[in-house]
């Protein structure tokens, strides 16, 4: 379930309760007139079937509650009550496939932005993966899938050009493409260290490589995996399944590719480099392609979903301060 704090405008409170009072999924309500005091408004709790969140939040941002007062959404771990458990059975459908929009932005949002800390594991998980290119270890590579942090870019844009949110987008792509160029010429420059230190040698790089010669050379397998993997990663960031991005992680070869170019280049070995760089652009278009379909799908159903949303009986909503909302 999820948790709503809200601070209500005083002439929107009766609308707000009265509105939570009718969705189908909302229970353990509390009204606390007048206890907020930045925003000043009143204090209104409630609880939440999942299932049922997505349509109460579009329906308290059409009395503005958001740019007025205050909105806060918090996931429920556990709930010892049967008022919750009714609740949660009389919403439709299930909690795993329901999407919080709002929290989808929220958190792209934070993924996706250039940070210290997002390149430096871009470039240490590209130093880790060269490792791997050049002993032909396929634990290395693993491990370097796990410790990227790509999938958050990629996801921002996806959700960007669903929600035709034009700055996410250029703010996602930007996190990419220059997180890729640092993680690259930090590890091009990587390799010529541990070169001139005796533990890279070109040999190695040219070495048969059963583990890890796939890397640079892209196939039509190549674009498929990226299409399950960008329609997995995308399922597991909108819904309660966020553990299967660690499998989505580890199942594509973005930043495998990007050490591998670098390492290529800092050897002269440019057929392997561009290998490289068309596995890397074959998985990343294959990932924004399946994640921007999936969410459409999901755009899709929601629609669905609200043409046959049901409310609890009872008199029509008070406040007369309401957008174009349904009664």
């Amino acid at each position: 379930m999820l948790h709503l704090r809200l601070i209500v405008p005083p002439d929107r409170t009766d609308a707000a309760v009265s509105l939570i009072e009718r969705t189908v999924g909302a229970t353990h309500l509390v009204v606390l007139p007048g206890a907020a005091r930045d925003p000043a408004g009143d204090l209104v709790l409630c609880d939440v079937a999942r299932e049922a969140g997505q349509e109460l939040l579009h329906e308290l941002r059409e009395l503005k509650i958001d740019q007025d007062g205050s909105i806060a959404v918090e996931n429920i771990d556990l709930s010892l009550s049967s008022r919750a458990t009714a609740a949660e059975e009389e919403a439709p459908g299930e909690a795993a496939d329901a999407v919080i929009w709002e929290q989808l932005t929220d958190a792209t949002h934070e993924e996706s932005t250039l940070t210290i800390t997002y390149s430096a594991f871009m470039i240490l998980a590209t130093m880790i993966a060269a490792c791997g290119v050049v002993l032909d270890n396929a634990i290395l590579i693993v491990g370097a899938m796990a410790v990227g942090p790509e999938f958050g870019p990629l996801a921002g844009i996806c959700t960007g050009i669903v929600r035709r949110a034009p700055k996410l987008v250029l703010r996602s792509s930007y996190a990419l493409l220059v997180g890729f160029a640092a993680a690259i010429v930090a590890t091009t420059v990587f390799s010529l260290a541990m070169d001139a230190l005796g533990l890279f040698s070109v040999e190695q790089l040219d070495g048969p490589r059963a583990n890890t010669s796939f890397i640079w050379k892209p196939d039509p397998f190549s674009f498929v995996v990226a299409l399950l993997a960008g329609a997995a990663g995308t399922l597991s960031l909108t819904s309660t399944k966020s553990g299967a991005l660690i499998g989505v992680a580890i199942s594509v070869t973005t930043v495998p590719a990007g050490a591998n170019a670098a390492v290529a280049l800092s050897y002269g070995q440019y057929a392997q480099m561009w290998g490289s760089v068309e596995q890397l652009l074959l998985n990343l278009t294959g990932i924004i392609a399946a994640g921007t379909v999936t969410l459409c799908g999901q755009v899709l159903l929601w629609r669905t979903q609200r043409g046959h949303w049901t409310r609890k009986p009872g008199p029509s909503r008070s406040g007369g301060n309401r957008g174009n909302g349904k009664a």
